[in-house]
This record gives C-alpha cells, structure tokens and sequence, in this order.
C-alpha cells in the first residue's frame, strides 16, 4: 500500500517513468472494466509508464475502499458512493480527475411475469447487486423509498451483474437491479435469450430524489436495447460517475491522466458506448467530490 503511495507521489515534472497505477476497475467486462483497460493502454502510450494493472472489483463500493487504504491509486465510483464515503474517515482524502458517463438504473424484470411497477416486485427472485456495490446503495435507497423491505418483501439475492444475468438465463432469477452506462453488453446479451423488460420508476422517483439530490432522472430510449414489446422510453433514475484519485497523487501526475484520458476519448467510446459522453466541459462537473489540484491545473490551462 505504501509503495502505491510513494509510486504515485515520486512522480513529479515531465518524467512519469516512476509512476506506477493500479487501477480499481468494478466487475469484469462491465462499463468500467472496458474503460479502465482503454485507459491503461492509452496512459501507457502516452505517457511513457508502466502498463497500469487492471483489477477487477465488486464496483464503487470496492472501488472507494481500495483507493481509500491505498490498495488502488486509480479507481471509479457512482457519485452517491463517492459522496457516502467522502464524509467517514479513512486514510486518504478523495480527490476526482473528471466527470465521466452517467449510469441508468436498470430494474430488469422477466417479460412473462406480470410486473409493471416497482412494488410488483414483491414475492419474487430479485438481486439488489453484491454487497460492496454501488448497484447495492442505490437498490437499498430505491427500495426504501418505496416502502420495500429487501429481506422482508422479496427473496433477494447478492448478486454481481455476470451472476445475476447468468442466474436469470437459468431461470433462477426473477429480476435484478442494474446501474450502468447505457448500452450494458451483458444486458444486451441477455435480452438475445430471454424475453426481458425494464421497469418504468416515475412513480417513485420523487421521493427519492428530494431524500437524496445526488441523483438525477431522465429518460432510458427504447433504442438502448430494442426490447420486444417495449417501444416507449421509460423514466429512470441517472447517477454520474467519477474517476477518482486521493491526496496520495502528485500534482504533476493527476494533470497527465486527466490530459490523457480527454485525448483518448475516441479510444474510450470505441471500448464503451457509455464513454460518447466524456467531453472536457462537463468532466469538471464533480460536486460533491473536489477536483484534484493538477486537475484543476489542466482545465485551467485549456481555459474550461
């Protein structure tokens, strides 16, 4: 953990050769995976260091634990993670690089189950994601809100998005609850072998959103999946996602990813449609985590 630190700190100047990155990725093949993997392979071609190691996590969560004890010096999260994590105590101060993709929250439910709200999911099979995800302080907000009690009202299950999609093809799952770039391959997987819906959530938004601020709504299009029988968009709840980094980063190297990371933007919607909307303007946009100083460094400099 120390080295992490140190590696991250002795990088100074133009000369990044010492820099060395672990990388907190979320679960394999998912929206962050393929980014953080783009990412490494841009930073290290442009930067001249060591490939950055990739590592697969749980999610946000995870993620915000790694960086926070110095496991990872790189590493994504939901805002409302970053935000819940911000405020205890830890090792390392939080700092972000940029505002990336916002997720969609994705209550997937099988088609030939009569489910139309969110409340009709009680009785049945439903993964609320694993426990040290971000998909799990969302779903226990969500829920809460509309007067669900996980362990009480449903036969929830602990499940990461590759579980939970292989669960529902076996017909061991009823539904699960997904919060992710727009499109998720593994849902867009899924939906080639069973007959899937998404759940529209404008009925309990309200509540949620004047609990919690941190989030947005907006409209998940019909065209994100092309679901048979579902030709209308439907309202859901949005969270932004952050890069984020801690104290234990230079200056000099936290203003190297971040130009790097915009100039890689194509590379990056090439691994992830998710990453289309990673422009510079709204990258500074991470309230309540601050940007890092070389962070700041940069926008300043392109005169964002």
């Amino acid at each position: 953990m120390l080295a992490l630190a140190a590696m991250a700190l002795s990088a100074c100047g133009n000369d990044l050769s010492a820099l060395k990155l672990t990388m907190a990725s979320g679960v394999e093949k998912g929206v962050y995976n393929r980014l953080s993997m783009a990412l490494a392979d841009a930073w290290t071609e442009q930067l001249g260091i060591e490939h950055p190691q990739v590592v697969s996590t749980n999610g946000s969560v995870d993620n915000l634990g790694r960086l926070r004890t110095g496991q990872a010096n790189v590493g994504f999260s939901q805002a409302d993670a970053a935000e819940e994590a911000a405020g205890t105590p830890g090792q390392h101060k939080l700092y972000a690089l940029a505002r990336m993709h916002d997720d969609y929250l994705q209550v997937v439910v099988r088609a030939d189950l009569k489910v139309n709200r969110l409340a009709d999911l009680k009785g049945l099979r439903v993964s609320i994601g694993s426990s040290t995800s971000g998909v799990r302080l969302i779903a226990d907000r969500l829920l809460k809100s509309a007067g669900i009690s996980p362990d009480a009202d449903l036969r929830v299950q602990h499940l990461d998005l590759n579980d939970a999609s292989a669960a529902m093809l076996a017909g061991n799952l009823d539904a699960f609850i997904w919060s992710g770039g727009l499109p998720t391959a593994q849902v867009t997987q899924l939906a080639q072998s069973v007959k899937v819906t998404m759940l529209d959530l404008s009925d309990v938004l309200t509540k949620l959103r004047a609990d919690f601020p941190v989030y947005g709504s907006a409209e998940l299009p019909a065209s994100a999946y092309n679901l048979p029988g579902q030709d209308e968009p439907i309202t859901t709840l949005v969270v932004r996602n952050f890069l984020l980094v801690t104290d234990a980063m230079s200056d000099d190297a936290a203003e190297a990813l971040v130009r790097g990371l915009i100039e890689a933007q194509p590379r990056l919607e090439a691994a992830s449609l998710a990453a289309r909307s990673i422009e510079i303007r709204s990258a500074i946009e991470t309230t309540p985590i601050p940007l890092h100083p070389g962070a700041l460094r940069y926008y300043r400099d392109v005169k964002v």
